[in-house]
Formats: C-alpha cells, sequence, structure tokens
C-alpha cells in the first residue's frame, strides 16, 4: 500500500522521542508524530526553544500530548542525564537520532571531551544515548531507532579512516563524514539487533531516513521557531526550482520510518525524486552497508566514548 504523510496512523498510547526537536526537521517531525495521538518527548539543547517548539506544537495541533527532556547531544554528562530520564518513561516505542549541526564551523573545533565537534553532536552523542536507552527500548514491543542521514553521504566519499579530521580540516568533509557515520551506525545496529536475537519485528529494529534537500526558505512560517527573512524565502524558493523542499515535507521520511508497520529494520527511507517528493524505500551507498566499515567504526566509537555498546 503507499504512503499518505498526510494520513497517519494512530498511534495514541505511544512515546516517542526526538533529539534536537525545537526547531527545523525536528519540530516537524514532533508536530506530525504528535497529529498522530503519540506522547512525544522533544529532546532539546535551549530549554527556552523547546518551550517556544512546545506552545507551537500545541497550537498547531489541537490536544497534542508533547513535553521536553535537556539534551545536548555534544556533552556526555548531558547525555547521560537525559537516558536516566528516558529510562523512566512506561514505553518508548521510537528514539529518533534527529540533533545536529548543519551548518559546521569554518575551523575544527573541539567538544568538551575532545572530539571534532560536529562528529560529537551529530554522531557520537547519538551512539552514546542510544547505548545507555536500550533497555527502554528493548522492554517496548516493535519500538524503533531511526537514525537521520543525508544525501551528503552520496557525494562525499570516505570510508571513515580519519574520524576526528586532526589534519584536511573542512566543514563540508566534517558534515558528510558524521552523516556517513550516522547511516553506518543504523544499518550495523540492526544487524547486531538481529544476531543478538532482539531485532526484527516485534523487537528493537533500526532505520534510516534521509530529508532530502529541505531548505527552510520554503517551510512553513512558525512565529518564534521558523521565520525565515525575505531574502532568505527569496534565495530558497530559487533553490526549489531544482528540487528543493521543506522541511515540513523533509520530515516525511523519518516519520514513514518510525512508524509505518510495513517498513523493516535495515531499510532506508527518503524523498522519492531523491531531493524532493513522498517518503520511500532507498538504497543507501556501498560504505554505509559495508561490514567492515562498521565493525572498525563501532570499535572506534566505543574506545572514544569509554563506553562498550551492550550488543
Amino acid at each position: 500500500m503507499s504512503w499518505d504523510p498526510r494520513h497517519l496512523p494512530d498511534q495514541s498510547g505511544k512515546t516517542f522521542v526526538v533529539t534536537g526537536a525545537n526547531a527545523g526537521l525536528g519540530i516537524f517531525t514532533s508536530e506530525q508524530l504528535a497529529a498522530t495521538g503519540a506522547h512525544v518527548v522533544l529532546a532539546c539543547r535551549n530549554p527556552v526553544k523547546a518551550d517556544a517548539a512546545i506552545a507551537a506544537i500545541r497550537g498547531r495541533v489541537p490536544g497534542a500530548s508533547v513535553s521536553t527532556i535537556n539534551l545536548d547531544v555534544a556533552d556526555a554528562d548531558s547525555v547521560r542525564a537525559a537516558a536516566v530520564l528516558l529510562l523512566e518513561l512506561p514505553r518508548l516505542d521510537g528514539l529518533v537520532l534527529n540533533a545536529g549541526i548543519v551548518h559546521p564551523p569554518r575551523t575544527r573545533e573541539s567538544s568538551a571531551a575532545g572530539n571534532e565537534i560536529v562528529l560529537e553532536t551529530n554522531y557520537l552523542g547519538h551512539f552514546h544515548l542510544t547505548a545507555l536507552t536500550l533497555p527502554a527500548l528493548l522492554r517496548t514491543p516493535g519500538s524503533r531507532v531511526v537514525a537521520l542521514g543525508s544525501l551528503a553521504t552520496r557525494l562525499v566519499a570516505s570510508r571513515l579512516d580519519n574520524l576526528q579530521l586532526e589534519t584536511g580540516y573542512s566543514g563540508w568533509v566534517a558534515y558528510a563524514q558524521s552523516k556517513i557515520a550516522m547511516q553506518v551506525f543504523g544499518f550495523e545496529l540492526d544487524r547486531r539487533l538481529r544476531r543478538a536475537g532482539l531485532g526484527g519485528p516485534g523487537g528493537v529494529q533500526s532505520l534510516v531516513a534521509h530529508p532530502g534537500y529541505s531548505v527552510s526558505g520554503l517551510t512553513p512560517g512558525i512565529r518564534g521557531v521558523n521565520e525565515p527573512s525575505r531574502p532568505q524565502r527569496f534565495a530558497d524558493n530559487l533553490q526549489g526550482l531544482i528540487g528543493a523542499q521543506g522541511k515540513d515535507r523533509g520530515a516525511w521520511p523519518t516519520v514513514r520510518a518510525t512508524l509505518d508497520t510495513d517498513a523493516r529494520g535495515g531499510e532506508y527511507y527518503g524523498p522519492r525524486f531523491l531531493t524532493r517528493g513522498l517518503p520511500t524505500r532507498q538504497r543507501p551507498t556501498t560504505t554505509s552497508l559495508d561490514p567492515s566499515v562498521a565493525s572498525h567504526l563501532w570499535s572506534r566509537t566505543e574506545s572514544l566514548l569509554a563506553l562498550p555498546f551492550p550488543l
């Protein structure tokens, strides 16, 4: 059956967590999930922006069940504190790994832990959060982890050998590598869950989604959350002529990967026409599916975080 992102299946009684949910793709993912009747936890770094996002969703989705927790995925202490709260939830049906730096710094910056900041924010923090919240996912039948990938994975060839970019840093490469890492992680997580007898339908499934070419200027305006300037609207409307779409539609593949009962762990979702369109199942890059790349990344990540993943 075809998937209609404007008529989503009822999810009453379920709970979903979306990281980086106060703006961009995150708020539209959260809004669309909340419209299904589910409870949505917005995991955000900035409490003021989180409150604005909550107010916006409640205004746009009457009766929406939403709450917030503080989460800075680039701060290990914050990740641990957030995980404690998430483990207290009665159930965790979906963990959407959305938070990230979209516009990397021009020169290399490090997190408090000494890791390259884009890698820490877009990937390492999410690996950490997933590892710590796995018990909540395991006790929730049919739960899912959805990692946010990117078209950038098709534009940069990297096997993640220079993960920290101590030499040869560029913002574009840092972003692309972080998204390659996210996709590799998402697919490897599903393989490991299955090998452990914990994955597949009824267990925990891990999927990956990408938003196509989604820009703010083509996105519906939301006071206090998404208010592009007139010049940005003009520039992004021009990009719409070459395949861009709004972030509301960019959220569609993530929402489908989270909700579609026909979707399976290890699958990859994105816009039908690559940069825009209805969400469909797609084929990721060869590197994203490479078990040898995944094995190296997994062990390297555990070493960087000093955290064995419980799989």
